[in-house]
């Protein structure tokens, strides 16, 4: 079998064998369910895939909230994973919450939602909302993310399942180091790249450090990283939700939109819409006795 269609369910829906059944008869070519985690993932092996495998499979699955992702056997487990923070490690667009402090969140989530649909250029959007942080004070980037930032269910155990298996995993960002380095110890990456916030005299001067990290940021960062590490690029994921992921989703070996904005979901090779990170480790082939749950 050259390829493997993968059933990922969820805390609101559950995979049930009649899910299963029912995309086996929409596909009429798969092969035996392989069950990774009983009334969670399930592999079905196939002789072969196009574009149409995927669209037949949720056709099946007639609206069930239940994630499907094709990709070729070869190369599947990954030895990289370069993860985007905002909305996909974490559940919020940190820049928004710091707005919030200042009281003009509503007018920077919205060249927020812009940028990352891919309606505006990612650096100069960037500039402008953090320009309107200006005199925020330092203080309040701890406070905010003691308060307001919380981790996307499944993160802890990606990383700790790849690391414990031998996998790489490395946060690199659009956003800024203060959190970053924060989110990366507390979930487990290796490595956190993002912007600097610049700050004098205790508040924000309304400025990033050059050079910005944006959409091709990402992508060099997924090849020196390869590089590094040398592996093939064929054993690497990379997943985001927002526009300045695209290029590196498109040079991973599996790049995933991970509850993603349109122009994402369109362009990625896999899409996660219903489930949480832990869905990336079904992708990958691993069972529940592989996974490891950090405490």
């Amino acid at each position: 079998m050259s390829h493997v269609l993968t059933l990922i369910g969820n805390t609101s829906a559950e995979l049930t064998q009649d899910h299963v059944d029912a995309v086996v008869g929409a596909l009429q070519t798969a092969g035996a369910p392989d069950w990774l985690n009983p009334g969670h993932a399930c592999d079905l092996p196939l002789d072969a895939a196009d574009t149409s495998t995927v669209a037949a499979a949720r056709t099946g699955l007639n609206g069930a909230a239940i994630d499907v992702v094709c990709q070729p056997v070869a190369h599947r487990r990954k030895k990289l994973l370069v993860a985007d923070m905002d909305s996909t490690i974490i559940e919020q667009e940190c820049i928004d919450e710091l707005a919030d402090a200042l009281g003009i969140r509503d007018a920077i989530s919205a060249i927020t939602e812009r940028a990352m649909r891919g309606e505006l250029e990612f650096e100069p959007a960037l500039r402008e909302r953090v320009g309107l942080l200006k005199g925020l004070a330092e203080s309040e980037l701890q406070r905010v993310y003691e308060t307001q930032i919380t981790e996307t269910p499944g993160g802890r155990m990606l990383c700790a399942t790849m690391a414990a298996h031998g996998g790489t995993c490395a946060l690199v960002s659009g956003g800024f180091t203060f959190f970053t380095e924060r989110v990366a110890k507390s979930v487990g990456f290796t490595s956190n790249q993002a912007n600097t916030l610049l700050v004098e005299k205790g508040a924000l001067t309304g400025e990033v450090s050059d050079p910005i990290l944006g959409r091709e940021a990402k992508v060099s960062a997924l090849k020196n990283l390869t590089a590094e590490l040398k592996i093939d690029p064929r054993e690497t994921m990379a997943v985001g939700d927002g526009a300045n992921d695209l290029g590196m989703i498109g040079d991973a070996g599996l790049g995933v939109a991970f509850h993603a904005k349109p122009v994402v979901a369109a362009a990625a090779p896999a899409e996660i819409n219903h489930g949480d990170l832990s869905a990336l480790l079904y992708i990958q082939g691993y069972r529940s006795d592989e996974i490891v749950n950090p405490a």
